[in-house]
């Protein structure tokens, strides 16, 4: 008798009239809007300008999204293009199938075209939205679960996650829910480049690579524990000699850009600090003026001034006098 297990939802689908809300999706949508609210944050506290983040993520998520796509096609293209299969299923992004090499690496691309056009050091930008992206990686990974997808081996430990579907492949039980587990790593490592940031002052991207190698390390055990079909290479899964590439950069890229350029950059937006000193000036200055009744005629003033000096000279030929 099963005393505990999580449980898989009946469905991953509901209608709102003749509008689809699918759990994959909307974790997704969810895990962006975090990614992006963290991301402001972090940017507006390093001195960069509010809206900045939302500004070029609308060139990093649509960006994200195809990178994420053709990974997972190219790399399970049988899904698709074998005998029996329907090749317009590989542009049912909703159905799931999002690898995060893919999102990672295009959705960088987007980034850099949107640092671009604003003047930005993408390095700079990269290091306020990692811990973002994080949390929107852990967020995301509830999608597998709406799905019934991406599990481990078979497992009667009392978080086991009760498989009840049956479709493509899958055949009922209690396996290890790995979605679970790296919903978990995520969030430590979110939790890890944000310490990190702030106890030593990580700049010029390598907060980023922080949460890049940290999550290598996560994704590595934890791929190694799936049991859905996936390419190997001398015994590992393709995805585990991708964690180990991709740590392996990261690592390089955080030593050498730490002995290069130490320390963090002072200005990560141009203009902002300046424009933010200039604005509060004016407000300033304004105060000051009305304060010190900058509203009055000027030629009232120049009246006044005029009597007083003829008041002054009455004063000297009295006292000659």
């Amino acid at each position: 008798m099963e005393l505990a297990y999580i449980f898989s939802p009946s469905r991953s689908v509901w209608h709102l009239g003749p509008i689809p809300l699918r759990g994959y999706a909307l974790c997704i949508i969810l895990g962006v809007f975090l990614a992006v609210w963290l991301g402001n944050r972090r940017w507006l506290a390093r001195g960069g300008r509010a809206g900045t983040v939302a500004d070029i993520a609308v060139w990093a998520v649509p960006f994200g999204l195809v990178g994420g796509r053709l990974y997972h096609v190219i790399t399970d293209y049988e899904l698709y293009f074998s005998e029996g299969r329907d090749w317009v299923d590989a542009f049912k992004i909703w159905e799931g199938g999002l690898g995060i090499w893919g999102a990672i690496s295009l959705g960088a691309l987007g980034a850099w075209i949107g640092c671009r056009r604003r003047g930005i050091p993408l390095p700079a930008y990269a290091d306020a939205v990692a811990p973002g992206i994080a949390l929107a990686q852990a967020v995301g990974r509830w999608g597998n679960w709406f799905n019934q997808e991406l599990y481990g081996r078979e497992t009667d430990l009392p978080w086991a996650l009760h498989i009840t579907s049956s479709a493509d492949g899958r055949v009922p039980g209690y396996y290890h829910p790995t979605f679970l587990y790296e919903f978990l790593w995520c969030v430590g490592v979110a939790a890890l480049v944000i310490w990190a940031d702030r106890r030593f002052k990580l700049g010029h991207g390598r907060a980023f690579a922080l949460y890049v190698a940290s999550y290598c390390v996560g994704r590595f055990w934890i791929e190694y524990m799936r049991v859905d079909d996936a390419h190997h290479i001398l015994g590992l899964r393709l995805n585990n000699w991708t964690a180990i590439l991709v740590f392996v950069l990261a690592v390089v890229y955080f030593v050498v850009s730490a002995k290069k350029r130490p320390g963090r950059e002072e200005i990560v937006e141009p203009g902002a600090v300046d424009g933010d000193s200039e604005g509060a000036a004016a407000t300033a200055g304004d105060g000051d003026a009305t304060d010190s009744g900058a509203g009055e005629d000027p030629k009232d003033e120049a009246d006044t001034e005029v009597e007083a000096k003829d008041d002054a000279k009455d004063d000297v030929t009295t006292k000659k006098t």
